[in-house]
């Protein structure tokens, strides 16, 4: 508490000073392009950002050697930034509400670290439009941790170790909401199972998690000790007040496959009813040309009885000749 006071105060005083002399070494800062730029210093702890200048509108930190970030580092000096890049260092977690205070963030780059989980109160900003993941040591995502994204156009998880199992069900169908509103996201390749192995999370049918709706029931709805939300076959929020999760009901199916369903089912349909009129049509011209056929016989059948009599006189006028 008493570091977070003399902080405040730091933060304070800095505000007080002459915007042209205010630029944290060693970074550069550019008057023009409101770009802090501070990567690839070496850099294993943020610079002091309190002495950002008040317009900057970018934090590049890239290519550093940061490891770690408490929870209070970006607390000071950061409020107007639209932009932070934290890619290329070392981050294997990021604590909840580290991005609180950065009310104006759209675009965030986590790219290229060591990030193995996603707190489920690390994103409460909900100006993000862009965000980065790519490049991490995520094995599975919580559903929950993105729910306030609801800005977010362009999402990268590529290049990860993903698990396709039950942990990352309700995240698909989270992922395939966003894709459905307009957004946009790269391959998330599983590596686990063995089956599913080097294919698109998006194009595995949902109903192969089905067998997650029967873990859930063997476990109680509630999981057993130790268990996570979202883990162990368990849907993130459950046994939470609605309050602690944003829209937590959403359960969307798979909305491309209920559209190339509906899309099929019309073909196979349409097919259907063109096989049905070409059946009625061959009907129809069988029909008639059996009638054809029909009146033509009858008016042949006069003809072929006057044959048949003048036969019979021809034989009668025979048989007196010969008497």
């Amino acid at each position: 508490e008493t570091g977070g006071f003399f902080l405040c105060v730091l933060c304070l005083l800095a505000t007080l000073l002459p915007a042209a002399s205010s630029c944290p070494p060693p970074c550069l800062c550019d008057s023009d392009t409101l770009v802090v730029d501070c990567g690839g210093r070496g850099l294993s702890s943020l610079p002091p950002l309190h002495l950002l200048p008040p317009g900057s509108r970018s934090l590049l930190l890239a290519n550093n050697k940061l490891a770690s970030l408490g929870a209070s580092a970006l607390q000071c000096g950061v409020y107007n930034e639209n932009e932070l890049d934290l890619s290329n260092n070392y981050l294997d977690n990021l604590p909840a509400g580290l991005f609180r205070d950065m009310s104006n963030l759209t675009r965030l780059t986590l790219h290229n670290n060591s990030l193995t989980v996603m707190d489920r109160g690390l994103f409460q900003v909900q100006h993000h439009t862009w965000l980065s993941l790519a490049g991490n040591r995520l094995h599975g995502l919580e559903r929950a941790a993105f729910e306030p994204l609801a800005n977010l156009q362009h999402l990268e998880l590529g290049h990860n170790p993903w698990e396709c199992d039950c942990n990352l069900r309700d995240f698909k169908h989270w992922m395939e909401w966003l894709l459905y509103r307009g957004g946009k996201v790269d391959a998330v390749e599983c590596t686990l199972p063995k089956d599913l192995r080097g294919r698109d999370i998006r194009s595995v049918p949902v109903e192969m998690f089905n067998y997650c709706l029967q873990l859930e029931d063997e476990n109680g709805g509630a999981g057993g000790e130790g268990s996570r939300s979202g883990q162990g076959g368990v849907p993130p929020c459950s046994g939470e007040s609605p309050s602690d999760c944003v829209r937590a009901r959403y359960r969307p199916v798979s909305v491309r496959r209920a559209i190339g369903t509906v899309v099929i089912a019309g073909v196979v349909c349409g097919i259907v009813c063109i096989m049905m009129v070409a059946a009625a049509a061959y009907g129809c011209i069988y029909a008639s040309l059996m009638a054809k056929y029909q009146r033509e016989l009858k008016k042949r059948q006069p003809l072929m009885g006057d044959g048949e009599a003048d036969g019979e006189d021809r034989e009668e006028k025979q048989i007196s000749s010969v008497a």
